[in-house]
């Protein structure tokens, strides 16, 4: 096995990612994250050793989501690296559709994947815009 830098796997895991993301998906969501992991942005901080924290960090992430209209996210994925035998970073930029069908731009993130037997895993998360 080898760190993923093929963007057609990449993008077929960030595609499940986001309409995880934006239907609220918990089971799906956590199923996508390794343990342990982090999350690290400009003001805080926050690791997860459980899938009931990696569940409960996405609780009101839905109705988030909903309330502003949010239908789709689509990960446009900006740079691929090879950070070791299994693991790879990913810089991102999420890109929503409201339920009008308009472009809502969102937040860019760099992702930490650990390569599994089933596929990509996120490590680490961290926003950077």
């Amino acid at each position: 096995m080898r760190a993923s830098t093929d963007l057609d796997a990449l993008t077929d895991f960030f595609d499940r990612y986001g309409v995880a993301l934006t239907a609220g998906d918990v089971p799906s969501l956590t199923g996508c994250y390794a343990l342990p992991g982090l999350v690290v942005t400009d003001t805080y901080s926050f690791s997860f050793s459980s899938l009931a924290a990696v569940a409960l960090s996405f609780v009101g992430a839905a109705p988030d989501y909903h309330e502003r209209e949010l239908v789709a996210a689509h990960a446009l994925i900006e740079d691929v690296q090879p950070v070791s035998a299994l693991l790879t970073e990913v810089a991102v930029e999420w890109e929503f559709l409201d339920s009008r069908g308009a472009r809502v731009p969102g937040e860019r993130y760099r992702y930490l994947l650990r390569s599994t037997d089933t596929g990509p895993v996120i490590c680490t998360v961290v926003r950077t815009g």
